[in-house]
């Protein structure tokens, strides 16, 4: 196993740029419908919270896709499945193009969400296995660039083609963008010697498999902090958007870019990464992510004076992916011996977190308001946040990684 990226082989290094493509397109396939909830509501003629079905019923399926792919990126190859999951996702894009409906626009969603579900998980994975564990938490930030940009892609193209051109056309951009990156890991793919290769020692079902990594305690409390921040981040996420649309009268493509400046701020994180892991660790950032995320989510909820939420939406998607980017390492060391199985059933309880937070923050925002609704998800990540940081204290503790006389 490599010691450093600088030990990484040219083909693995491609590996990764292609895999960040992939992810890249995952995310922008997530976000793309946030900013067209209003226009979705008006065009079908349904409310708010009946339109955002067409996010949360993705989340649902996308979470629950988990517990195929992980298993089957662990036996048939990771690289392959997330190759033939971007060309699957070409399709159900290209079918959302010509819904007629509601009903037929969330059916093409699902089929996208059924390919998209083994992307990031399966890289992350796929990562995990090709870079030293010291390596993998900076590795795994350079990779998150493709996350990111896919966040705020997602979240400016949905308004900018909605308004422009309508949302159909957005759904056409992503039969491209899916259809392209498929194509390039596919050519790239076939040149890996090992894009095919089994793991043969992995021979336990994904009931066993998922039994023994969820029986432990600190797996137990990485899939539940997971679950709360899809919820109360991404799932939250979704409202912002509409939000700025609703209560502040910006234009879905102004709603849009602002919310899209959250994607560029993790890109920011991503970019100075490596210094921050050095200097505040593990525990050290997911409290300032988090602190950074609330303040964000209270400026974007009470600001009336919408210039204020350009700065809010950068510093919150910099604390967020500060937060999230530790997540994510935890989940890739979880169970080294069924990496993809482990990082799937991550993916699955965020994902499904995210389901369960968009569809109740759509459903409270008629009761109490957009703005209570995305402070209270920001209170809600950084009581999050503190709770993890202290877990990681006493996981460290455990494992005689720190003085337990340390304040």
């Amino acid at each position: 196993m490599p010691t450093g990226s600088a030990s990484l082989s040219a083909a693995t290094r491609r590996s990764i740029l292609f895999l960040s493509f992939a992810t890249f397109s995952s995310m922008v396939a997530q976000r793309i419908c946030d900013a067209m909830l209003p226009e979705l509501s008006r065009v079908f003629a349904v409310s708010l919270p009946q339109a955002a079905k067409v996010v949360w019923v993705f989340a649902v399926v996308y979470g629950l896709a988990q517990l195929v792919y992980g298993p089957l990126g662990d036996r048939l190859g990771k690289f392959r499945v997330v190759t033939a999951a971007t060309l699957a996702c070409s399709v159900g894009s290209l079918l959302a193009v010509f819904a007629n409906s509601l009903d037929l626009l969330v059916l093409a969603r699902v089929l996208v969400a059924l390919g998209a579900a083994a992307i990031i998980p399966l890289s992350l994975a796929w990562i995990g296995d090709a870079v030293a564990p010291e390596q993998l938490q900076e590795t795994l930030a350079r990779v998150g660039l493709g996350t990111t940009l896919g966040i705020g892609g997602g979240q400016l193209l949905g308004g900018l083609l909605t308004d422009v051109l309508g949302w159909r056309w957005a759904f056409g951009f992503m039969t491209l963008l899916f259809s392209g990156v498929g194509i390039l890991l596919y050519a790239h793919g076939r040149s890996l010697q090992t894009a095919g290769r089994k793991h043969q020692d992995d021979r336990l079902g994904f009931a066993a498999q998922a039994l023994h990594i969820v029986t432990g305690r600190w797996s137990r409390t990485v899939l539940l902090v997971a679950f709360i921040e899809g919820a109360a981040g991404f799932g939250v996420l979704a409202m912002w958007a509409s939000h700025l649309h609703r209560v502040l009268g910006l234009s879905l493509t102004l709603a849009g870019a602002i919310v899209a400046l959250f994607g560029l701020g993790g890109m920011l994180y991503m970019a100075v990464a490596r210094p921050l892991i050095r200097r505040f660790g593990e525990r050290g950032l997911a409290v300032l992510g988090v602190c950074m995320l609330a303040l964000a989510a209270l400026l974007v909820a009470f600001s009336a004076y919408w210039p204020l939420t350009i700065p809010a939406s950068l510093l919150g998607g910099f604390g967020f992916f500060m937060f999230h980017n530790t997540m994510q390492a935890n989940a890739t060391q979880m169970a080294p011996h069924a990496r993809g199985t482990a990082v799937s059933l991550f993916a699955a309880a965020l994902f499904m977190g995210q389901s369960v937070g968009a569809l109740l923050a759509a459903n409270l925002i008629e009761r109490i308001g957009s703005a209570t609704v995305i402070a209270l998800g920001g209170t809600v990540i950084l009581v999050l946040g503190l709770s993890f940081a202290r877990a990681l204290r006493r996981r460290d503790q455990l494992l005689g990684m720190v003085d337990s006389s340390d304040d």
